[in-house]
């Protein structure tokens, strides 16, 4: 229940900010948060990550439902004692709703955090982007976790095979 609850924060967070930005702001429009480097900036996308993908709604449909169905298979059956586990799928979780329902009610994504990292323009993304992303280098840890432990099980803390 802990997993959904934050997958639900992440979903009013994203949804919240990105009401803000289509209701306050016109497309296009850009304030400065810190000159040269973060900008809030409205601006929509019909594709995926970088405008791939472009008018392809019915794609991310298909794909969206299938992940948000295995996550929470694998919220349910994967992680019992797996806490990080948990809060990444929660956070990717969120993150592919918080998307999801800007393509169903909008037939586009709003972005709006726009910057600009050692001088390259990065797609301008939102939170549930930014829940995606978290949400996934979370699982790669988990993973290396994973990975050290059954070294350790397979070899012991000396490094020799136990047979």
């Amino acid at each position: 229940m802990f997993y959904y609850l934050i997958a639900l924060f992440i979903i009013l967070i994203d949804q919240v900010t990105k009401w803000l930005i289509v209701t306050k702001m016109h497309l296009g429009e850009s304030i400065p948060v810190i000159n040269d480097i973060l900008y809030i900036t409205s601006h929509r996308n019909r594709g995926a990550a970088w405008g791939i993908l472009q008018g392809q709604m019915w794609l991310f449909y298909v794909i969206t439902v299938i992940v948000i169905v295995a996550i929470v298979y694998y919220i349910q059956k994967e992680t019992k004692n797996k806490w990080l586990l948990g809060v990444s799928l929660a956070f990717m979780l969120g993150g592919a709703i918080g998307n999801f329902i800007d393509r169903l009610f909008r037939k586009e994504v709003v972005d709006f955090i726009h910057s600009y990292i050692f001088g390259y323009n990065f797609p301008v993304f939102n939170i549930a982007d930014s829940a995606l992303v978290i949400g996934v280098v979370l699982l790669m840890i988990q993973m290396l976790r994973d990975e050290k432990e059954a070294k350790e099980k397979t070899y012991g803390e000396n490094g020799t095979h136990h047979s």
